[in-house]
């Protein structure tokens, strides 16, 4: 089987960084009332900027599969001919633009350069960047393409204004007198941006520049145990189960904010880490790998909130990483989803610091119903 390359890794953000203290000029007040959780929010998630695809009336300045197109173009330095090379698309995002078409296809529309390749969608969230990277890697490898991109991406600011919660907010304070949203809507308001990553994957090497070999990339979902953590147009009922937005009428749609996300951070807080990295542990014992291996270790975190929780259960598990082995950019950057993975990767083989034959170890979790993938990677 062939070796499988990332030759080339970019990144696009819509617009300028926005500050902790201008989110609410871009995402707007609930009922015109300041949000309760907002400020112990961004004290535990670490959090000192982000990027919104919209301005502050809420208007898009760019959809998802757009700025998807944007990162590819980056790839290729805005060099059209080369995405005539490509083979396949695969593009991860747990936000598409719409239920229909697919997210890769729109994406490829954005790309008339190429010519009429494979394209795939997965979903999910988080996992989604990392299964079209998967599915990249996987092609090449078997010799079914040659040169492949893979792309994660994520558009949510528009769903997270205040005027999405307007109606639901109007209700609760006819109801209970005061119109503040549940924290499990509320939440998530503070914690994610917009962006789009994206990798360029070859069968050869780019002898004129650093490459990352891929050696493995390996995942695992626990939902047949664990009730949905993170949804999103649905509602979750008594028995931990979610209702479909199909099963709403359009005023229950408004008035509940169905379509918005949300977070069950009881079930985050007690899973999110040791279901992942106990399989982490199982994964390096089938390997027959130790963590004095890895030179990098670039965990995909929500939040600060989980670093000292992570970096706790690998030490229980035998598998301390020194702090100065991790890499994240979370606070610079935001919580892009199934794009995070692609911008921590980005920045780290454009920063200098790699030397040939360092390692590198990936960690995505994805709250939604409890999955995850790990990969490693080789710099040549």
């Amino acid at each position: 089987m062939s070796n499988v390359y990332i030759t080339k890794a970019a990144k696009f953000f819509p617009n300028e960084p926005i500050s902790n203290d201008e989110m609410e000029e871009y995402l707007g007040l609930i009922n015109d009332k300041v949000s309760k959780s907002k400020r112990i929010i961004l004290r535990n998630n670490g959090i000192k900027r982000r990027f919104y695809a919209l301005d502050k009336s809420g208007v898009a300045t760019h959809t998802n599969s757009q700025m998807t197109a944007l990162a590819v173009r980056a790839l290729f330095e805005n060099n059209d001919k080369g995405l005539k090379d490509l083979d396949l698309l695969a593009c991860g995002t747990s936000t598409p633009d719409q239920m229909m078409p697919s997210h890769g296809v729109m994406v490829h529309g954005w790309l008339p350069d190429t010519n009429a390749i494979e394209v795939v969608s997965p979903s999910g969230v988080c996992c989604a960047g990392m299964h079209a990277f998967k599915y990249a890697f996987m092609s090449i490898k078997l010799g079914d393409a040659k040169t492949a991109v893979a792309t994660g991406s994520e558009r949510l600011s528009r769903v997270l204004r205040g005027d999405v919660f307007e109606e639901e907010s109007k209700k609760l304070e006819a109801l209970e007198g005061n119109g503040y949203v549940g924290f499990e809507k509320d939440f998530l308001r503070w914690m994610l941006s917009d962006g789009a990553g994206a990798f360029l994957m070859s069968n050869e090497k780019n002898e004129n520049d650093i490459n990352l070999r891929v050696e493995w990339l390996e995942g695992v979902s626990y939902a047949h145990e664990i009730k949905p953590c993170m949804y999103m147009a649905s509602e979750k009922m008594e028995d931990g189960n979610i209702k479909s937005y199909m099963d709403y009428t359009p005023q229950e749609m408004i008035e509940g904010s169905i379509l918005s996300i949300k977070q069950d951070v009881k079930l985050l807080g007690e899973y999110i880490v040791p279901l992942g990295f106990d399989k982490l542990k199982l994964i390096f014992q089938k390997r027959g790998m130790t963590v004095d291996q890895i030179d990098y270790f670039l965990p995909h975190m929500s939040s600060e909130f989980f670093r000292s929780k992570i970096s706790e259960k690998l030490e229980e598990n035998g598998m301390a990483i020194p702090q100065e082995r991790w890499f994240t950019n979370l606070s610079s950057v935001g919580n892009v989803g199934a794009g995070s993975i692609y911008m921590m990767v980005e920045e780290l083989l454009y920063s200098g610091k790699l030397k040939k034959g360092q390692t590198i170890l990936l960690a995505v979790p994805e709250s939604s119903r409890f999955s995850y993938m790990f990969g490693l990677l080789t710099v040549c």
